[in-house]
């Protein structure tokens, strides 16, 4: 089975949504199945992580196709621009009016600019000698899937669209989305989705919410997979650094934005603060990766909360942080749709055995956590309740009593290999709808 796997977002660009593509890519040959990959030639993207690179296979096809965006820089100072309620006169407003129109435009995302050269990769790739027996969509971003109906085109030709995020809740609390994505993307979701033989699913929210919206969907052909973690992405555990002993490290590793906002942990730590000021001076808190402009009025002050933010680390420092800390955090702010997401970090917490502290509203987040013992899990907001749970273990790393490993059960099902295999079930089922098509 020849698999090409269509992803804005491949190494060496960095970042969550980068993994779930990377690791099939790497686990499919497993399965019988050879994958290929068409992704954005030159993304305009915040983070890049060449260390990923690690898992491509050398010998693996890559088509790169271009964007007609600007440079993330560009693209991001001029959304800024276009989404600031004030009148300025002069050159800023008219910045200002282009980034209003290009928001308002470029429906479903940004990333539609892409479409002109990548619709034309697969058209040759389709007319090309080398069958593809399955195209293989994931979003977001969800203009991608723009590219199903074209693939579609082909006789015998599989296409499974895969949800990593759910699009309403993506339209609703990405950065750069305008409000036009909101009212038209939902009508072109319905249209899009008529056109896969399968559908995939990083939750099984994500999957109830699909069937319930668009009940044209045959429930057999919709899958619910999670995302997962690799072995390979950590050294042997001798390898990893031990937690310092003379202050109590709490580590979040993310993007924090709308939907991960730190609101909440950052008030209990000011409670905290205010309650039991020596206490507190024993927590450290990391933030590494990204802070989008919504978030970053929150950290006002927050240096004197012993907060650190690290910027954007490639994975293997991640992994380092992690290990080095005593708890590690979750977050998943109480926003309409959080309650159906868990975050991909989610997994790699679990394999990495360290207390996890998990701030997050009731729904799939809350439950897996639960049910695979990973540690509390708190509500987002409760601040009072946070800075409770951060107190008793600092008091009792106080006393000499530093966190234990923790035992999560049940996680093997997570293994990105197995997940492979799932993913190869679904192809063989495609391929089968399109042959009967």
């Amino acid at each position: 089975m020849r698999a090409l796997l269509v992803s804005y977002v491949f190494p060496p660009v960095g970042g969550a949504g980068v993994g779930r593509t990377l690791k099939l890519a790497k686990y499919l040959p497993d399965q019988g199945v050879e994958p290929s990959v068409m992704t954005c030639a030159n993304p305009s993207v915040p983070v890049f992580d060449r260390s990923l690179m690690r898992d491509v296979d050398p010998e693996m096809e890559i088509v790169r196709a271009r964007t007609f965006e600007p440079g993330y820089a560009l693209k991001k100072a001029t959304w800024e621009q276009g989404s600031g309620a004030a009148r300025r006169g002069g050159a800023r407003s008219l910045i200002g009016r282009a980034g209003g129109l290009a928001r308002a435009a470029l429906v479903p995302d940004p990333q539609i600019l892409w479409q002109p050269h990548a619709q034309l990769a697969l058209a040759r790739r389709l007319a090309g000698p080398r069958r593809d027996d399955v195209v293989f969509i994931s979003g977001p971003p969800f203009s991608q899937f723009l590219l199903a109906p074209l693939a579609r085109a082909r006789r015998r030709t599989a296409v499974v669209l895969d949800y990593r995020d759910e699009w309403v809740t993506y339209r609703n609390t990405y950065e750069m989305m305008g409000r036009a994505s909101a009212v038209v993307g939902a009508r072109l979701e319905r249209a899009l989705v008529r056109a896969a033989h399968a559908v995939t699913t990083a939750t099984d929210a994500f999957r109830e919410r699909l069937l319930a919206d668009f009940p044209f969907l045959d429930p057999s052909r919709v899958h619910a997979i999670p995302n997962g973690y690799d072995p390979d992405d950590y050294p042997p555990p001798a390898e990893l650094p031990a937690p310092p002993a003379d202050r109590f490290v709490l580590t979040y590793a993310g993007t924090l934005f709308k939907l991960t906002s730190p609101r909440g942990l950052l008030g209990a730590l000011r409670l905290l603060r205010r309650d039991e000021p020596e206490l507190a001076r024993l927590l450290e808190v990391r933030i590494i990766g990204r802070i989008v402009d919504t978030e970053v009025p929150l950290f006002e002050g927050s240096a004197e909360l012993g907060v650190v933010q690290r910027g954007y680390l490639e994975k293997d420092e991640v992994v380092r942080e992690l290990a080095g800390s005593h708890m590690v955090l979750c977050l998943l702010d109480d926003v309409p749709g959080a309650e159906r997401i868990y975050p991909a970090k989610i997994f790699e917490l679990m394999y990495l055995r360290r207390p996890c502290l998990t701030l997050a509203p009731a729904g799939a987040l809350a439950d897996l956590c639960r049910r695979h013992q990973l540690g509390a899990v708190i509500a987002p907001r409760d601040e009072g309740a946070i800075a409770a749970h951060l107190a008793a273990a600092l008091r009792r790393f106080r006393a000499g009593d530093h966190p234990a490993a923790a035992e999560p059960v049940d996680i093997e099902r997570y293994h990105r290999r197995a997940q492979a295999a799932q993913f190869a079930a679904v192809f063989e089922q495609a391929m089968r709808a399109a042959g009967r098509a």
